[in-house]
């Protein structure tokens, strides 16, 4: 590697302006899948993540010569939907302080509330130097359009905590996870809960085959492209029952890109009641390096106890078959506490350039994370595990 006085800052307003194969040399060795080219590079391809939806990339790469050694992917922010970090308090206060929060700088894997971003470093670099350098950048940037502020959302906590001196300010936020304690099959999980819950899974389980249902989990080449387009209306339909908190942000083409591009990342959950019929509910993760993460699932109809089956039971069955390590079903209501999902934190970076802004969200922010710690620990205390449960 070259001296970093020769290092280069480029800015990108499209992923795909950056080689393939030297961004995901920089990605490839990591356990999300969420920071590929390809799935960076789909989302924004389709028009799904777009200026006209109020996402702007805006890439940080940092170039030795033509060598790519530092990047991150950026997107200027003209609103917070699809971040699931709920700032619109700090957007409020701004306004009535007439400050202009946006637009703001936000690096994470649009409308992924997933945990694993991070700055994409080549070995054989200074590790420390390249993230001084890309911090540097990042204030340059900002302070020279004049924005309010750059967030980093669902960080790699333990990634970020190599570099203590970044001076961004933390705010906990509450999500769920789901940990393979070493079971051997599905009889091992449904062991660590309490009878009462132990029957009500079983139950729930066998109310598919009592509805003439099969499930069946799908993966690499064993999925169809044409499911692409059942997957979007599916898609579709569960965002329809959410009204005005739904949480639509992709169309069509994303779909279709993904199921001919991403397979390999791809675990399909597929529903049938007659083998020769399309599957009338499909739920899709991302798998990789031991990890999986829920995303989307829909149904033709509701069919009761489909959506535990489809999003929870048959994946952490598939989970237990393939020496899956943890599941992070996604963002969602607390019904995942009763199917052995514990309450996580999550953090998200925050460092605001108005001083005023600055000074409110210090002020707000460590009673915040106190508040989000307590609701942890109490949905933490209502999951129906039996006492012999092995803590996780």
């Amino acid at each position: 590697m070259q001296s970093q006085q020769l290092w280069t800052v480029r800015w990108l307003n499209a992923i795909g302006d950056v080689d393939r194969e030297q961004w995901d040399k920089l990605a490839l060795p990591l356990s999300t899948p969420l920071l590929e080219w390809q799935w960076l590079h789909d989302l924004e391809a389709s028009g799904s993540i777009s200026p006209r939806y109020g996402w702007q990339p805006y890439h940080l790469t940092l170039w030795d010569h033509e060598e790519l050694i530092g990047a991150a992917p950026f997107y200027l922010k003209s609103h917070s939907g699809g971040e699931f970090v709920f700032d619109h308090w700090l957007a409020q206060l701004a306004s009535e302080y007439g400050i202009d929060y946006y637009p703001k700088l936000v690096g994470m894997s649009p409308a992924t509330p997933s945990v694993g971003y991070r700055f994409l470093m080549a070995e054989g670099v200074d590790k420390q130097v390249l993230f001084r350098n890309m911090l540097s950048a990042i204030d340059n940037s900002c302070q020279q359009q004049q924005l309010s502020g750059c967030h980093f959302n669902f960080i790699d906590e333990l990634w970020f905590a190599q570099f203590p001196a970044h001076d961004f300010a933390s705010w906990k936020h509450q999500s769920y996870l789901w940990k393979n304690q070493d079971f051997e099959v599905f009889e091992d999980y449904l062991q660590t809960f309490k009878s009462s819950q132990r029957r009500n899974i079983i139950r729930e389980r066998r109310s598919m085959s009592k509805q003439g249902i099969t499930i069946r989990p799908l993966n690499g080449q064993e999925i169809g492209t044409d499911m692409a387009a059942l997957m979007y209306r599916y898609y579709l339909n569960t965002n329809e029952r959410f009204g005005p908190w739904a949480a639509r942000f992709l169309n069509g083409d994303f779909f279709t890109r993904l199921f001919q591009n991403y397979r390999h990342r791809l675990l399909i959950i597929a529903a049938y009641t007659d083998s020769a019929a399309p599957p009338i509910a499909l739920s899709m993760l991302l798998v990789k390096d031991g990890h999986l993460i829920g995303r989307y699932w829909g149904a033709e109809t509701q069919v009761k106890d489909l959506h535990f089956n489809m999003c929870f039971y048959a994946p952490i069955e598939w989970a237990i078959n393939n020496n899956i390590k943890t599941f992070d079903p996604g963002a969602g209501s607390p019904h995942k506490i009763a199917r052995g999902f514990r309450a996580v934190a999550n953090t998200s970076l925050h460092r605001l350039y108005d001083p005023r802004l600055k000074i409110l969200f210090e002020q707000i922010i460590d009673q915040a994370n106190d508040m989000e710690s307590a609701n942890i620990k109490a949905l933490n205390q209502q999951l129906p595990f039996a006492k012999n449960t092995r803590p996780v």
